[in-house]
């Protein structure tokens, strides 16, 4: 079938005309795409895709050094995603089978990057999309993403973990889709991640790092290597090194956390809804959950930024402090290939960005002499 004549025609009460789809008329190489035999999509299936995935990673010399390591370790830059960050790969995958099952919006609970992703996926596939957030506890980067797709927007008086409560009990209308990752098609997309590590390294990692926070990444991330072994496209599985915020630890410390606090915003999550798969990923890998403090957090952040020039939100930044103190306390053997997936680009969250840097422009007069000053320059 022929696309629309035009943007008037494309739409029908916020819907596609019937018969066309996005990806029929205007191709894709998505995750989807990418890795269709290992998704639950068929050669019918409309995908609803914005080019999601192949994601650098990127060796990291300098950091290493910095911490007179002798191991390998590559970056997973997830910020450069669409909506940047990594909920973008189970997003196309969520909204592309709430357009199969007829859904007429989508929903989610959000500490900022779920409601970006969503927003944009939803705009993309003419869906209505509704994101709940917590009041004041999100940055305003993730808000602008969320509120320029045309989401509606409703700020909570509570917590992630309330914001989710009532997103489950939305979701139990049949016109309705709930895109956070206790929808598993969100942990099937998140999958093709761990796929593309071992497609550049030609293998598993030894180690793989990451930050956790409602937890459907570490889950998705093993599901995807156990996948890729059973398949023969790799022989080894890594072992699953997973890092809270510490005012954010429910798994580490065993019990859901009322208020969690952390500047670590994208994690900052009391009840995480993949907490038993989880714990099963990091035994089962022979890994851990570990947490580290806020202060870690900053410093990972204001390093990963200045010695390899790759610019993450703070959360992200959990996942190299857990390499750091990993490293201090010995647990990163010699030659080992570790690898840390940073999950969100630094513009998700500026205002922290420019608080971390612990630096503020210089004014001088318009002359050289003024400039070469301030460079150190005589």
């Amino acid at each position: 079938m022929a696309g629309p004549s035009s943007l008037n025609d494309t739409l029908i009460s916020g819907r596609f005309m019937e018969g066309w789809c996005p990806a029929l008329s205007m191709g894709g190489q998505g995750v989807i795409e990418r890795y269709r035999k290992f998704l639950p999509v068929t050669d019918k299936t409309c995908i609803i895709s914005l080019n999601e995935g192949n994601t650098p990673l990127i060796e990291s010399f300098n950091l290493v050094q910095a911490l007179g390591g002798d191991f390998r370790l590559f970056v997973k830059y997830e910020g450069l995603n669409p909506t940047a960050s990594f909920k973008d790969r189970g997003m196309t995958l969520a909204v592309t089978k709430a357009i199969e099952k007829d859904a007429k919006a989508i929903v989610c609970a959000s500490t900022g990057n779920t409601s970006a992703s969503a927003a944009a996926y939803a705009a993309r596939a003419g869906l209505t999309c509704v994101v709940l957030i917590p009041e004041g506890k999100i940055s305003y980067g993730k808000m602008a993403q969320a509120l320029i797709h045309g989401a509606k927007t409703i700020e909570i008086r509570g917590n992630f973990d309330d914001a989710l409560e009532l997103v489950r009990e939305l979701g139990l209308r049949d016109e309705i889709e709930i895109v956070n990752s206790i929808n598993p098609f969100r942990i099937q997309g998140q999958k093709t991640a761990a796929f593309e590590v071992c497609d550049v390294l030609g293998d598993a990692p030894d180690m793989h790092f990451l930050p956790v926070g409602n937890a459907g990444n570490i889950t998705s991330y093993w599901m995807g290597y156990n996948e890729y072994r059973t398949e023969g496209n790799s022989s080894s599985l890594p072992r699953m090194m997973g890092w809270q915020a510490e005012g954010a630890a429910p798994i580490v410390r065993g019990h859901v956390i009322e208020h969690p606090e952390t500047i670590a915003t994208a994690i900052r999550i009391g009840n995480p809804a993949s907490w038993d798969k989880a714990v099963t990923a990091s035994k089962e890998s022979e890994g851990t959950v570990d947490f580290v403090s806020d202060d870690e957090i900053l410093d990972a952040h204001r390093m990963l930024a200045r010695t390899e020039g790759l610019f993450v939100e703070p959360a992200s930044a959990a996942g190299i402090a857990g390499i750091v103190k990993s490293k201090a306390r010995g647990e990163i053997p010699q030659g080992s290939t570790v690898v840390v997936t940073v999950t969100g680009h630094g513009l998700k969250d500026p205002a922290m960005a420019i608080e971390n840097s612990k630096a503020k422009p210089v004014v001088v007069e318009p002359e050289i002499d003024s400039v070469l000053e301030v460079i150190g320059i005589g």
